[in-house]
């Protein structure tokens, strides 16, 4: 694809985005579904949704999934590559003539996307919402740090700057990661918020997985994140259970060597548990299946000052500078997970093909 071609697979807003995809999808002659969160506008005002597009047979056995916007502001990057995906008549032909099934699953946090926030509608993180909630979350060490990283002033005070400078001194830079995101079940209004219950998103794919996974006997999962790494560099997540060497294995033959694993701590993310992509173990028991989160870097700057400034406003709407801070802070936090620039877009755009050529190639016919 030309720079053009790519640049136009890409969209400025949710809107925009997801009627790209509908078209797109259309277009490639897919079977289009609408989940509608209802009572809750966009940003807009728009109406919003996860929409689901499955080229190919309901019996094909093997199933190859795409998703965006499990973390909703990341959702630029992922919807930009599932509309290239559906443009890319070669590959779609790749797929078909293997007898692979394709589902694109677009916006899964449709209100993150829209308000530009990474959480949902109830300030979920939904990589921390697939939990079993008998067990939930307990992360005593955030409660510590809560009222240090989400301050009543932004941007911070020195004494705040301080004082988290003083608990990483004592605690060590890995404790103070692992306490922040982790996740944790006590504060609603915090960072990394897991939920007690499970969210309209994670209902919502769950009854995508049931209703067009649940036959099949292999499935291969590709999730779009970014936000951390290099720039431009996608690094392969293994996204099976944490602790399963056999998967891993399996992930690697697909998407080669390269894949890494948190919880073998050689990946840029931490280990967390409640990911989006582990509802296919409980939905598809019957299936072989493997994931791989497809992390891209985006520009040098501090996504967590992001991630703390955005979450600010929203623990403090009324503050007396939220209002003159607003559109600053959305943008500084888009800034963190998509790059507006046509060589990132590319680079995107080729290793997601890639990824996604592999997958067919490895489970079809």
């Amino acid at each position: 694809m030309t720079d053009t071609a790519v640049r136009n697979c890409f969209s400025a807003n949710y809107a925009e985005a997801r009627a790209k995809f509908i078209a797109a999808a259309e277009r490639a002659g897919a079977h289009l579904e609408h989940y509608l969160l209802e009572g809750i506008p966009g940003a807009g005002g728009e109406t919003l949704a996860t929409d689901v597009a499955l080229l190919g047979t309901a019996d094909a056995t093997s199933l190859v999934v795409l998703s965006s916007g499990v973390h909703g502001a990341e959702g630029f990057c992922g919807s930009g590559c599932q509309v290239a995906l559906l443009h890319d008549e070669l590959l779609l032909s790749q797929a078909r003539d293997r007898g692979v099934a394709l589902l694109l699953i677009h916006a899964i946090n449709p209100y993150g996307f829209s308000h530009i926030r990474r959480t949902n509608e109830d300030n979920i993180d939904l990589n921390r919402n697939f939990i079993d909630f008998a067990r939930p979350t307990h992360n005593p060490a955030y409660a510590g740090l809560h009222d240090l990283m989400l301050p009543a002033q932004w941007p911070p005070t020195e004494e705040n700057a301080r004082a988290v400078a003083d608990y990483i001194a004592t605690h060590g830079e890995i404790a103070f990661r692992e306490a922040v995101t982790t996740g944790q079940s006590e504060f609603a209004d915090g960072l990394f918020y897991s939920g007690t219950a499970p969210s309209w998103s994670n209902r919502t794919l769950r009854a995508i997985l049931h209703r067009h996974a649940a036959q099949r006997r292999r499935i291969a999962w590709i999730d779009v994140h970014t936000g951390l790494g290099r720039c431009g560099h996608g690094e392969k997540i293994h996204a099976g259970l944490p602790g399963t060497p056999d998967n891993l294995r399996l992930t690697r033959a697909i998407w080669g060597a390269d894949v890494v694993a948190a919880w073998e701590g050689d990946s840029t993310s931490r280990q967390v548990v409640g990911h989006a992509v582990s509802a296919v173990f409980d939905e598809c028991p019957q299936a072989e299946s493997v994931g791989i989160a497809l992390e891209y870097g985006t520009r040098k700057m501090t996504a967590m000052e992001a991630l703390r400034a955005e979450h600010w406003l929203h623990r403090y709407p009324d503050a007396a500078t939220a209002a003159e801070q607003r559109a600053g802070i959305k943008r500084s936090l888009r800034d963190a997970f998509y790059v507006d620039d046509d060589e990132w877009r590319g680079m995107i755009a080729g290793q997601c093909r890639t990824a996604l050529l592999q997958a067919c190639l490895a489970l079809g016919n």
